[in-house]
């Protein structure tokens, strides 16, 4: 299912009455099954593209289009994943996989079907009567990742999900991710600050502007080593490309 974006600008109305302009005449088209990240500074609108996408906000001017048909409201075609895992602490993880097919009233034969099915498929199964405290936050992570994955939506929107793990777990979900979303065939949407992630994981990169964000530029990413897993011989590949694109558009990486 493709997404795009015609000459979207989208303005907020500030407590003191003051119009704030986060995103300006943005347009893109992403593709069925393509993977396209989207960064640029802290403020520049990052997020309010994947709102508008979800269909939470709407243009003050342009269109959103899921499979060419204008975005109007939330709709369940898309799966949201957030930067905290947000699972409840009082249900099992089984349970909290089930939690959208359920809000859904699909019945529960079917959603424990699909429940246990996406944690065998991000690597949890064995974990399905654990509570949300006893996973690590990488395990957390994966369990998020199958609730979204268990109501089968067509286009995925990931907002920074590892910006909270440590260096190590956060490579491992990243080839993990990568992996798991490929083989559902899902269109992809990650917002992110860290560029060798978006190179890591991306088909394409969209780099937005200083608020009102626009795009600034469209990379297509040509890496040797993307269908091969990502290893500590293979990662400086990664932030070589990385830099050179930061030098090309001459842009510093943002600190963490």
């Amino acid at each position: 299912m493709a997404l795009e974006f015609r000459n979207v600008t989208k303005e907020f109305t500030t407590n003191s009455g003051a119009r704030l302009t986060a995103v300006t005449d943005v347009s893109f088209r992403v593709e069925p099954g393509e993977f396209v990240s989207v960064v640029g500074p802290s403020g520049c609108g990052k997020s309010t593209i994947l709102s508008m996408t979800a269909g939470l906000y709407q243009p003050t001017q342009g269109e959103v289009l899921v499979s060419d048909r204008a975005v109007t409201g939330p709709n369940s075609h898309v799966g949201f994943m957030l930067q905290k895992d947000l699972l409840l602490p009082w249900r099992s993880i089984l349970n909290n996989v089930e939690f959208g097919l359920e809000a859904r009233g699909v019945a529960k034969a079917e959603r424990r079907e699909r429940a246990m099915a996406e944690l065998a498929h991000c690597q949890l199964a064995g974990f399905e009567n654990h509570y949300p405290y006893q996973l690590s936050g990488g395990m957390r992570q994966r369990a998020a990742l199958a609730r979204t994955l268990a109501i089968d939506p067509e286009i995925i929107l990931l907002d920074e999900p590892f910006s909270a793990l440590d260096a190590q777990t956060k490579l491992l979900l990243q080839n993990s991710f990568a992996g798991t979303i490929a083989e559902t065939g899902k269109t992809t949407l990650l917002i992110t600050h860290d560029l060798a992630e978006a190179v890591l994981m991306s088909d394409r990169i969209l780099v937005l502007s200083e608020r009102p964000g626009t795009v600034m530029a469209e990379i297509k990413v040509e890496l040797p080593q993307r269908d091969k897993p990502i290893n500590r011989r293979t990662m400086p590949e990664v932030a070589d490309y990385a830099a050179q694109l930061f030098k090309h558009l001459k842009l510093e990486e943002k600190a963490a």
